[in-house]
C-alpha cells in the first residue's frame, strides 16, 4: 500500500472498546422513550453515528424521544464508562509505528471531545491526541456524511487524497469513502457487520498489528 501522509482515527471501536458498553446503554434509554430494539440491532443500525443522527432516524419512523435525549446521552456518559472502557488490543503499537514513521494524524469521532476526553483518558491514549480531537459537533451532518473527515483533514492541513480513515462502523466507512479517502475497516470485533463494511467500500483488517503494513509503515 502507497504510505498516506495523514491517518485520521475512529475512536469508539477503533481506538477504545466502548461499543458493548455504549450501545446497551443506549437500547435502555431507547426502550425508555417507547422505542424497543435490542443490541444487535443499535449495533447494526446506528454504529459510528453521532447521536443526533440516531435522533432523528428513529423520530423519522415516528417515535418521539424526547427534545432533550442527545443531552441525557450525553450526560450519563460519565456513569457508562466509568468502569470497563479498554484500549483496543495492540492499538498502542499501531499509533507507535504511525509516530515512527513521522506521519501526522488526528482523530475524528462522532463523539463529541468530552466524551473522548473521557474514554481516551480512560485507556491513557489520550496524550497521543490531546490537540488533535476533532466531533462531528464542529460541522453541519456527521457519519455517514463526509463532512467530519474532510474538515479533519483540512484542519490538518491535508488533501482528501492523502488521507486515510481508521473506522470500525458501516456509517463511518460510508463517510470516509464519500470524503474520497481511503478506509481501513477493523472487524476484529465480534459484532462487526463485515458485509456492510465492505459494501460501504471499506478495506477490511481483523487483527490491528496487520495495519501498519497496511498503512505501509511496518
Amino acid at each position: 500500500m502507497t504510505k498516506p501522509e495523514l491517518v485520521i482515527f475512529d475512536c469508539d471501536g477503533v481506538l477504545v472498546d466502548t461499543e458493548t458498553l455504549g450501545n446497551h446503554h443506549l437500547v435502555k434509554m431507547l426502550g425508555a422513550s417507547g422505542y424497543t430494539t435490542t443490541f444487535e440491532a443499535v449495533r447494526k443500525d446506528f454504529c459510528g453515528m453521532p447521536m443526533r443522527a440516531v435522533k432523528e432516524k428513529i423520530e423519522a419512523e415516528g417515535y418521539s424521544l424526547g427534545d432533550d435525549f442527545v443531552d441525557r446521552w450525553y450526560r450519563a456518559i460519565p456513569i457508562i464508562f466509568e468502569d470497563g472502557v479498554e484500549a483496543i488490543p495492540h492499538i498502542e503499537e499501531v499509533i507507535a509505528a504511525v509516530k515512527k514513521a513521522e506521519l501526522p494524524y488526528c482523530v475524528a469521532s462522532s463523539a463529541n471531545v468530552e466524551k473522548m476526553h473521557i474514554t481516551l483518558g480512560k485507556t491513557g491514549l489520550i496524550e497521543h491526541f490531546q490537540d488533535v480531537l476533532y466531533s462531528a459537533s464542529m460541522v453541519a451532518r456527521g457519519k455517514p456524511f463526509p463532512d467530519l473527515f474532510l474538515h479533519a483533514a483540512r484542519e490538518m492541513g491535508y488533501e482528501p487524497s492523502q488521507s486515510v480513515v481508521i473506522e470500525d462502523s458501516v456509517a463511518g466507512t460510508k463517510a470516509g469513502t464519500a470524503a474520497g479517502m481511503r478506509v481501513f475497516s477493523y472487524c476484529g470485533d465480534e459484532h462487526a457487520d463485515r458485509e456492510g463494511l465492505a459494501a460501504a467500500g471499506g478495506i477490511l483488517f481483523d487483527d490491528m498489528r496487520k495495519l501498519p503494513a497496511l498503512l505501509g509503515v511496518a
